[in-house]
């Protein structure tokens, strides 16, 4: 049987049909055609370089922080840290590229002016970055979806989350530090900072607590307790010193819980701390629950009459019924309390007491709330904080059967009404006090000064009063201050032992400044070179995508600008130098 391909193609060659065209004509054909243009990767390229022109550590930042002084103290630390990587940080939002907002998840309100300011920057098109305990407990929030987010133990990478936020990326770090399995109590200590006052350093010596209160959030946040080592804590207080505080506020969750998860306690930390403050600088302690300090109060007398710490100790009750305390799981009985208060006043004449209390908690009667008020009536505390209670998500006393609104209201109400119904102050009319002079009021009419009770003492906007220790006779009391008359005879005593930092001005960088700015010199020279190399490269496609793929702008716009950490700076304007030699004489010299 005959095959397909038989008897109808005997040569390759039969083919080729007679009305195909020769070879010549193929070839002469040739000359019309109009060669189709090759479709090069410009436009891919072209794209990749206006997305990748946003040159990190250029643009203006505006930081809002709400809440306690820990937070205040992380909102230091990351304006620092972009402050040395080049950004320049303003307090007119509208001129910023960027907002930073620093949260807090206390109460309600905080959390809602955080998402107001969210909605309101991305309205004007500003990016965002969001911070503090609110993202960090609920990450998931849908108005925080596509929002770079830096965990409360991650300010010490701010510099790299904002990087990527303005290149419009998405970063999200909320991870735990820890050593050896460890938690540690967060970013280093030594980090560059921007106070807010450059006259104040605000030290948090511990992060988390070691209770499990039924209407905390912030517990969801910063976790359990987790201490600074001492040593650090001390150098960081004598840094401090060395660059012209006069003042220190210790801060944490909790401060009287510091040391127990390092083997350590409060007062041994204290002891160390006051060798280090100058004559007429003082130390503010933070806020400490009943049930740790119980068992350091001897100790506690004796630190708190030093002469270099204030007398003032904030000891949040939140209510006076042991009923509502148990609902609370705050782990000790009004009686604890009332030996604290008690004890202190006793062996600390003249102190201060600070306390909270929440109105409204889930379950309070009527008889509840009366004992806080015998409470306030009985020690007539000069500083206290009454809020309303507010039912967080997510915790156990969201849960429980809520006190109606009205009547919240109107339990904070009457305890505010006898909360001013009294002045505190009056009887110190007529002292002659030594008051330390840190800021000015918010009217901008007067200073304010703080004698050994931490008393606000306004005097008058001397600028040879500020950051000094200064005499005064007080002539007049007020709700929540005192007003005095400098001494005629009296001269101002200057605590500081250093120039203090001009506002704005980075901390932690002026024992290196000097070898920064040799750099800086060293890479200056290099500049017109680099730009020549630059615009030899410019004739291939690859230069600029390959500069910038090695974290190399253009011209090195940032040259004389930290990158991240002084570290990182030397060793990535190295490693330019080497490369930039090695490429012109192996490549551009052929």
């Amino acid at each position: 049987m005959p095959s397909a391909c038989d008897s109808l193609i005997d040569d390759i060659e039969d083919m080729v049909s007679a009305s195909d065209p020769t070879p010549h004509e193929r070839q002469s054909a040739r000359k019309t055609i109009i060669p189709r243009a090759r479709k090069r990767k410009e436009q891919l390229l072209s794209e990749e370089l206006q997305a990748d022109s946003v040159i990190p550590g250029t643009q203006k930042i505006w930081m809002k922080t709400w809440g306690c002084s820990h937070n205040n103290s992380d909102g230091e630390y990351m304006a620092g840290q972009l402050a040395a990587s080049g950004y320049k940080m303003t307090e007119n939002p509208s001129e910023a590229d960027l907002w930073l907002l620093n949260s807090c998840t206390v109460k309600n309100p905080a959390e809602d002016h955080f998402r107001n300011s969210i909605k309101r920057a991305q309205e004007q098109q500003k990016k965002v970055v969001v911070a503090g305990c609110v993202p960090q407990a609920q990450p998931r929030m849908d108005y925080l979806k596509g929002l770079s987010i830096i965990g409360v133990q991650q300010i010490d990478r701010v510099v790299e989350v904002v990087d990527e936020a303005v290149k419009g990326h998405s970063v999200r770090l909320l991870g735990q530090k820890k050593d050896g399995g460890r938690r540690l109590g967060g970013a280093r200590l030594d980090l560059p900072k921007i106070r807010k006052n450059p006259l104040i350093e605000i030290i948090s010596i511990n992060t988390g607590c070691l209770n499990a209160c039924t209407y905390c959030k912030t517990k969801h946040a910063r976790g359990d307790l987790a201490s600074y080592p001492i040593d650090e804590l001390v150098e960081r207080a004598r840094q401090s010193f060395q660059e012209g505080v006069c003042e220190i506020w210790l801060t944490s969750e909790d401060t009287g819980a510091y040391g127990r998860d390092i083997g350590t306690d409060l007062p041994t930390l204290l002891w160390r701390l006051v060798e280090e403050i100058p004559d007429g600088a003082m130390l503010r302690l933070g806020m400490t629950n009943p049930p740790y300090i119980l068992e350091h109060l001897e100790e506690m007398a004796k630190i708190l009459n030093h002469p270099r710490v204030y007398a003032f100790l904030h000891v949040p009750v939140q209510s006076a019924s042991d009923s509502v305390l148990m609902d609370m799981k705050r782990e000790y009985c009004i009686d604890d309390f009332r030996r604290v208060v008690d004890f202190l006043k006793e062996r600390v004449p003249g102190i201060t007491i600070a306390t909270d209390i929440i109105c409204g908690f889930p379950g309070e009667t009527d008889e509840d709330f009366q004992e806080t008020v015998e409470l306030v009536r009985l020690y007539r505390f000069p500083s206290l904080f009454i809020n309303q209670f507010y039912p967080r998500p997510g915790t156990p006393a969201a849960k429980m059967e809520q006190v109606p609104a009205h009547v919240k209201k109107q339990r904070t109400k009457e305890l505010s009404q006898l909360f001013h119904s009294y002045n505190p102050y009056d009887h110190k009319i007529g002292e002659r006090q030594h008051v330390l002079v840190t800021e000015e009021s918010f009217d901008a009419q007067y200073y304010v000064a703080h004698n050994k009770f931490y008393e606000q003492v306004l005097v008058p906007k001397r600028p040879e009063f500020k950051g000094k220790m200064i005499e005064v006779d007080i002539y007049e009391a007020g709700k929540h201050f005192l007003k005095g008359r400098p001494v005629d005879d009296s001269k101002p005593f200057t605590p500081s032992i250093a120039t203090p930092l001009q506002k704005g001005e980075v901390s932690g960088l002026t024992q290196l400044q000097a070898a920064v700015n040799g750099v800086s010199v060293c890479l200056s020279a290099c500049v017109s070179p680099i730009n020549a190399f630059e615009r030899v490269l410019r004739k291939t496609h690859f230069s600029l995508v390959l500069l910038r793929r090695l974290g190399i702008s253009p011209a090195l716009a940032l040259f004389p600008l930290p990158i991240k950490t002084i570290k990182h700076f030397v060793y990535r304007r190295l490693f330019i130098i080497f490369f930039f030699f090695f490429f012109f004489f192996f490549v551009v010299s052929e």
